[in-house]
């Protein structure tokens, strides 16, 4: 990835460790007083000083296409990202790494609405996808072998067919500004060994199937989904960890405007896509030149897309 990731925020009581395209990731201070190692007195103990078993995930409104983070960000995309995944928690029966989520349970209030304390997992280094809809590098792979991730399918599908049933096509986890690489389950057991295999197969088409019957009494097709496990090192119970069904993980399209046999529009950054790879742009994506920053339109119909896949989902307005 070209482009450079900005600085991460400073957060008192928080040390910063790690920053992805999107998400800043910091672990609680060993002093038990908000941005005083040394310690003072009068101050106020943070909630979390001097665990190890937790991280604090803040997710910020940066955006990235074709593996460049822009310099344009989109307002309110982190808080909106986190207030979806939140809601996907509550609707699903799978244990997850939740541990805080307000200011009251000890959330920085800086960046309250778009962070999560969550536990620290054994995270598996599997992307489990799951698919009920055949799209994107899975359509790529089919029109090559007429298979996904070394699953036969049948002949005659269309970019944005309905499969029989839902399947998994996991992939293996790369470094950031890499492309994930597709494997076969039989080279996922290779990796993570036959009975975790076997167990992420199953919650990751459980999650599928409850997601896409919600989403689906919502007017809104679940193409195919993301989701990521950890270990709870405490319990030794797999545990879903990450973001959960945001359009970042997430393929969701209008149910009304499904038509298979050409690309479907979708909730996510579509717009930003097509404004790089038009000539307006003036954008070469085969260059090493960082894409340009984005038109204020182009920025507000994101936002938008982000929102209404937020308030159709949620049945919330999102504030």
């Amino acid at each position: 990835m070209s482009s450079s990731i900005p600085a991460a925020p400073a957060l008192p009581g928080w040390t910063h460790v790690y920053s992805g395209k999107v998400r800043d990731l910091y672990i609680p201070n060993p002093s038990a007083l908000p941005g005083d190692p040394a310690g003072s007195p009068g101050a106020v103990r943070t909630p979390f000083a001097g665990r190890d078993d937790v991280v604090l995930v803040v997710a910020s409104d940066r955006i990235s296409a074709f593996d460049h983070i822009l310099v344009s960000e989109i307002p309110d995309k982190g808080a909106i990202l986190t207030g979806l995944s939140l809601w996907w928690f509550e609707q699903l029966n799978v244990p997850n790494h939740l541990v805080a989520t307000t200011v009251e349970d000890g959330v920085p209030a800086a960046v309250a609405g778009r962070a999560m304390v969550c536990k620290k997992l054994q995270m598996f280094p599997i992307e489990c996808i799951a698919r009920g809809y055949l799209t994107g590098s899975g359509l790529i792979e089919y029109r090559a072998s007429q298979t996904v991730c070394s699953l036969p399918l049948p002949a005659g599908l269309e970019d944005g067919s309905r499969l029989a049933e839902p399947i998994f096509t996991p992939s293996a986890k790369a470094e950031v500004g890499e492309h994930d690489e597709n494997i076969s389950f039989a080279q996922m057991v290779q990796t993570v060994g036959e009975h975790s295999s076997e167990a992420l197969r199953t919650l990751t088409l459980e999650i599928y199937s409850r997601a896409e019957e919600i989403a689906r009494e919502r007017g809104i097709i679940l193409a195919d989904t993301k989701v990521e496990f950890g270990t709870d090192p405490a319990t030794g119970v797999i545990t879903l960890g990450d973001e959960v069904l945001t359009p970042d993980s997430s393929r969701f399209w209008d149910a009304e405007l499904w038509a298979p046999g050409q690309a479907q529009p979708s909730f996510d950054k579509q717009y930003v896509r097509d404004w790089l790879i038009s000539p307006e742009s003036g954008w070469d994506r085969a260059s090493d030149t960082p894409p340009p920053v984005l038109p204020a339109d182009v920025i507000e119909r994101t936002r938008a897309r982000y929102v209404e896949a937020f308030e159709r989902l949620t049945g919330a307005t999102f504030i």
